[in-house]
C-alpha cells in the first residue's frame, strides 16, 4: 500500500467534527488527511455530543445520517448519551453504539480499517468489520477502557473493568498492529497478550494554531486584571479529570490572597481559576464552588478564540485523579503546549501525563488531588516570570520537534501502511 489513490479506508470513531476537543478532531484531521492521499475515505462515527455530552441540535432525533465533510463521507448512527457518568450508564452508551452499527454497517467494502479506541464499542465494530471484509484492522489507543474504569473513580467502574479488559484484549490481539499514543499504554497493552513487535507508539500532535493575537486585550475582554495570576483549565469537566482539586485550590487562593484588586507579596497579585469547557460534572463543580470568588467558569471557546483564551492565562492546568496512571493522556496537553504558557500538572507521579510534562520540559508537576501544593507551585511561577516564559518556550519547541500535524499523520499512515503490507 505505497500509495492511498484508489483504495478504501473505514475509519471508526464514536467520536468526529464537528466535535473540537477531546479525541474528535484527530479522527477528522485523519480521515481528512487520507482522502488528500486519493483515499475514498469513510468513517463511522457516533451523532456528535462530546465534550457537552448533549446531542448537537441538528442532529437530535435522527438515527441514520450521511453526509460528506471535506472530502470524507461519514456515516453517522444513533446511540445513547448518558448526561451523568456510572458504570451502567457508560455500558449502555456502548452497547447502543455497538447495537446500531453491527445494524446498519456502512455499505462499502474496504481495504484496510482504521479504529480509534476510547470507544470500545468502536474497536469491537471496526475488528467485526475487518474480519468480514477480509482485510486488516489496525488500531490505534487513545484510552484504555478497562484500565479507566478501575482508575477513574466510576461508580460501578471496579465491577466492570475486567469485562471491559477482555473485550479490550481481544480487540487488540486480533488486530494487525496497535498504536498507543504513550509509550506508557506500551506495556499494559502488551500485558493483554498482545506482542511487543505488533505496538507503535503514535503520539497524538497538536491540532490547534498558535496564538497571534493580542494577549493584553484578550485579557481585558475577559475581565482579567493584569495582576491576577489566571490559573486555566480547559476541557472536558469528567469524573478522571478530578477537577475538584481546582475548585479547592481556588478556595484556597480566595482565603490566602490579597483583596481583588491589590498586591500581594512576592506572586505580583491575586490569583484566579478558571474552568473552560463543557461535560456532565461541570454542575457539581458550580455546586462545589458556591462561594469561591476566586473561581470562573467559561463556556467552550470556539476554534478562532480558543488558542487566545489558552494564551492569554499565566498558567494552565492538567489534572487527573490520584488513581489515574496508564490509562488515559490528556489530548489538552498538545494545545497547551501550542499556546506557550508553563503547564502545572496535578496528577500521579510516573504517570503518562507526568511523563509527557517532565519529556516537555514545559512545566512542573505536583501530586494529585493536593490543592496546597497546586496553588505553592502557581504561586512560585507568577513570582517568576522569566522562569515562566522559559517553560512556554520548551512547549513550542517541543511541538516542533515531535508533535506537528505533519509528523503526527505521517506516523498514522505508516502504521495503516505497515498493517496493510502484513496482511
Amino acid at each position: 500500500m505505497d500509495s492511498f489513490a484508489g483504495r478504501r479506508v473505514l475509519v471508526v470513531s464514536t467520536n468526529y467534527a464537528p466535535e473540537h476537543a477531546g479525541i474528535g478532531p484527530y479522527s477528522a484531521q485523519i480521515a481528512e488527511h487520507l482522502a488528500s492521499l486519493g483515499a475514498d475515505t469513510h468513517v463511522l462515527a457516533g451523532m456528535p455530543h462530546y465534550p457537552a455530552w448533549r446531542v448537537h441540535e441538528e442532529y437530535r432525533g435522527r438515527w441514520r445520517v450521511r453526509e460528506a465533510r471535506e472530502g470524507v463521507t461519514v456515516h453517522r448512527r444513533r446511540h445513547t448519551v448518558p448526561r451523568r457518568q456510572t458504570a451502567l450508564r457508560r455500558g449502555l452508551f456502548e452497547a447502543s453504539v455497538l447495537a446500531h452499527g453491527v445494524a446498519a454497517p456502512p455499505r462499502v467494502r474496504p481495504d484496510v480499517v482504521l479504529s480509534q479506541m476510547p470507544s470500545l464499542a468502536g474497536g469491537v465494530l471496526g475488528a467485526r468489520i475487518a474480519r468480514r471484509a477480509g482485510v486488516p484492522h489496525a488500531v490505534v489507543v487513545q484510552d484504555l477502557m478497562g484500565a479507566a474504569a478501575g482508575q477513574s473513580g466510576m461508580s460501578g467502574g471496579g465491577r466492570v473493568a475486567s469485562f471491559a479488559g477482555g473485550v479490550e484484549g481481544r480487540v487488540l490481539r486480533s488486530a494487525a498492529l496497535v498504536g498507543v499514543v504513550h509509550e506508557s499504554f506500551a506495556g499494559r497493552v502488551a500485558a493483554m497478550g498482545v506482542p511487543r513487535e505488533r505496538v507503535r507508539v503514535v503520539p497524538n500532535w497538536t491540532h490547534v494554531r498558535a496564538p497571534g493575537g493580542d494577549r493584553a486585550r484578550t485579557r481585558a475582554r475577559l475581565g482579567w486584571p493584569e495582576d491576577t495570576t489566571v490559573v486555566l483549565h480547559s476541557g472536558n469537566m469528567g469524573l478522571k479529570q478530578g477537577l475538584e482539586v481546582l475548585v479547592e485550590t481556588a478556595r484556597l487562593a480566595g482565603r490566602d490572597g490579597a483583596p481583588a484588586g491589590e498586591t500581594g507579596g512576592e506572586t505580583g497579585g491575586t490569583v484566579r481559576v478558571v474552568l473552560m469547557g463543557e461535560g456532565h460534572r461541570r454542575e457539581y463543580l458550580r455546586e462545589l464552588a458556591r462561594g469561591v470568588e476566586s473561581l470562573d467558569f467559561l463556556p467552550p471557546a470556539d476554534a478562532e478564540e480558543f488558542p487566545e483564551i489558552l494564551a492569554a492565562a499565566d498558567v494552565l492546568a492538567v489534572t487527573q485523579r490520584a488513581s489515574v496512571l496508564d490509562m488515559s493522556l490528556p489530548s489538552k496537553l498538545t494545545s497547551y503546549f501550542t499556546a506557550g504558557r508553563p503547564v502545572v500538572a496535578s496528577v500521579a507521579a510516573g504517570s503518562g501525563t507526568a511523563r509527557e510534562v517532565e519529556r516537555s520540559g514545559a512545566g512542573v508537576v505536583v501530586p494529585a488531588e493536593d490543592p496546597e501544593a497546586l496553588l505553592e507551585a502557581v504561586r512560585r511561577l507568577a513570582g517568576d516570570p522569566g522562569g515562566c516564559a522559559e517553560l512556554g518556550a520548551r512547549g513550542r519547541e517541543y511541538v516542533e520537534r515531535r508533535l506537528s500535524r505533519r509528523a503526527g499523520l505521517e506516523r498514522i499512515t505508516a502504521l495503516l501502511r505497515e498493517a496493510s503490507a502484513a496482511r
